[in-house]
């Protein structure tokens, strides 16, 4: 065996038997893994959203211009839930709008997928509207830059899984204005 086959086998040895080596910077998640991710997002999403998570349902509807985010309630006359969803959307929605997405580091961490993009995103390539809808509220994303369309929809799909079965991939629309 050449010097160049002898390396690529030691290489692929070395990250097989040592998952801390791998090349892949987000291995899978084991089932066990990705349920406490989602329970320890779960508990700190309650610190830092004002409504009941379990009260909700979260969806991430990925478009060809970005996204939309949705928050509604479960049962739609519970009016002081709709309050803090859209009271909620509403200000992330305004400091999203001017850049600022640390926001959802409280939730998810640091490492969320796509995040980092978003951050470094100059002000005004990432169009971001609120609205209200009978039940809750949404945010639509939409940029033109395809390296930030790709960010939103890593970002959203990061939350579909660690939201769980709190979350739901929506299909695709637009917001009405």
């Amino acid at each position: 065996m050449d010097a160049g086959r002898l390396g690529v086998c030691i290489l692929l040895a070395a990250t097989t038997a040592h998952p801390a080596l791998s090349m892949d910077p987000n291995p899978p998640q084991t089932s066990s893994s990705l349920a406490q991710r989602q329970r320890d997002v779960a508990q700190r999403g309650a610190q830092v959203m004002p409504f009941k998570l379990g009260a909700t349902t979260h969806i991430f509807t990925k478009t060809a211009t970005g996204g939309l985010q949705q928050v509604v309630v479960k049962d739609p006359k519970d009016a002081d839930q709709i309050a803090m969803i859209r009271a909620h959307l509403s200000e992330i929605a305004g400091r999203f709008s001017r850049g600022d997405f640390s926001g959802p580091t409280d939730t998810h961490g640091a490492q969320m997928p796509g995040l980092e993009r978003l951050k470094a995103a100059k002000r005004g390539e990432i169009s971001i509207q609120y609205g209200e809808l009978p039940d809750g509220a949404q945010i639509e994303y939409s940029s033109k830059s395809e390296d930030l369309i790709a960010a939103l929809h890593e970002w959203f799909d990061a939350q579909l899984s660690d939201h769980g079965a709190a979350s739901m991939s929506g299909h695709e629309h637009t917001l009405q204005h």
